[in-house]
């Protein structure tokens, strides 16, 4: 009897780079390609079927994640941050029947790429002071919400702690901890909307095995690239993920 997994090998192509791609970002530059991911592997499987099944492989890697990188955590920035994502799950939950992830997708990539043009047509001066709260409320709830639609709720809390010029282990690591939380809550609200089943959860055992290949990869470069060049690759991951993103909504 054959066991009921994907077989496909087309969904196999794409589908082990996301994962890759997923545990170097995640451990390595804070999401800034993590949001890839499902978009990639959306070109095999539905969007819904490839949010599921990166479930398992977004709480091994967030687990991986934080066993390199709890030593560098900003806490005070956490208690502010987690509970407006928290929000967020809650409305994605809410809303997950009346919003095709191709809507979320395109405002995502929307809203991330004005960010960047923003960010490079008038670029803060050092002395700036980092955005007010209600910015970063605004911008980690829609966080929340994206990530449970579509696994895609790195570009806009990342647009709010770029201008708080953490280093780079402290952002990823405090990245790391608050998407550890964000999935954690979404275990329950997926097996409630009959995302989480045999054939998702079986073809996500499959891919396990690459994430601490990833989270290795992540980490290692986390500790050793130049603040500068880090924010480079932060931004070319949200352009990267913006286009995406745009480009499959409209489509």
């Amino acid at each position: 009897m054959a066991l009921p997994l994907i077989t496909d090998p087309f969904f196999y192509a794409v589908a082990i780079p996301s994962v890759l791609l997923m545990g170097i970002s995640k451990s390595g530059f804070g999401t800034g390609f993590g949001s890839l991911a499902v978009p990639l592997m959306a070109l095999a499987v539905t969007v819904p079927e490839a949010a599921a099944i990166m479930m398992p492989v977004l709480l091994l890697t967030d687990i991986l994640g934080l066993a390199f990188l709890r030593s560098h955590l900003d806490w005070r920035l956490l208690r502010f941050l987690v509970p407006c994502g928290l929000v967020g799950t809650v409305l994605g939950f809410l809303l997950f029947r009346l919003l095709s992830s191709s809507v979320v997708e395109a405002l995502v990539g929307g809203f991330t790429l004005l960010f960047l043009a923003q960010r490079l047509m008038f670029p803060p001066k050092p002395d700036a002071p980092p955005p007010p709260r209600w910015v970063g409320a605004l911008l980690t709830t829609t966080s929340g919400f994206t990530s449970f639609i579509a696994h895609a709720g790195g570009p806009p809390i990342t647009a709010y702690v770029i201008p708080l010029k953490l280093n780079p282990l402290l952002f990823t690591s405090t990245m790391a901890f608050f998407f550890f939380v964000i999935n954690l809550s979404k275990w329950v609200p997926y097996g409630f909307l009959g995302l989480l089943d045999m054939r998702n959860m079986l073809t996500s055992v499959v891919l396990l095995p690459l994430v601490p290949l990833g989270v290795f990869i992540g980490v290692n470069m986390a500790k050793r690239i130049n603040q500068n060049l880090f924010y480079k690759f932060i931004y070319a991951g949200m352009f990267l993920t913006g286009v995406k993103l745009l480009w499959d909504g409209l489509r």
